[in-house]
């Protein structure tokens, strides 16, 4: 490996250190709340992931996911605060953000196609900076281009014709 790869290279010790603070700060909270579910922790290419597994019900994902990400956000300042470096964390629960994916992936080349078709641009519904990352791929996927365009929390995807 070149320097400049190795710099670019995730530093798996601190993911993994990442993965751990989150985990026992996501365990603490199920405590607090008396919820009972498990946590696991994996390293996905450059960040930290936790997923809470074996939930009975939605309540820590909310309605879209709102729930989640607040977690997700908490959970990620708390990893700053110990480590004094901004995490990347993403945070699952009960494979929401996984089904999620799936979703996102089918509708982004869904609407790559009817783009290709219809030669004309079609903005989507606001989104989080996660699920307009899983639209912006499944159109390259599919050959098109595709921007973000809008302020927080209403930016949205924009489909471009070839």
């Amino acid at each position: 490996m070149t320097e400049a790869e190795q710099e670019k290279a995730p530093d798996l010790t601190a993911l993994e250190q990442e993965g751990e603070i989150a985990a026992d700060y996501v365990e603490g909270l199920l405590d607090i709340a008396d919820i009972d579910g498990d946590i696991d922790m994996d390293v996905e290419g450059d960040r930290a992931m936790v997923s809470v597994v074996g939930l009975k019900g939605n309540e820590l994902v909310g309605p879209a996911g709102e729930v989640l990400e607040a977690l997700q956000e908490l959970t990620r300042l708390a990893v700053h605060r110990q480590t004094g470096e901004r995490s990347r964390l993403m945070l699952d629960v009960a494979g929401y953000r996984e089904r999620r994916r799936a979703e996102l992936t089918k509708l982004g080349t869904e609407i790559a196609n009817q783009v290709k078709e219809r030669d004309e641009p079609k903005a989507l519904q606001p989104m989080t900076p996660f699920e307009r990352k899983i639209v912006h791929d499944a159109v390259a996927a599919a050959g098109l281009r595709s921007e973000s365009e809008g302020e927080e929390p209403q930016r949205y995807v924009v489909v471009l014709p070839a």
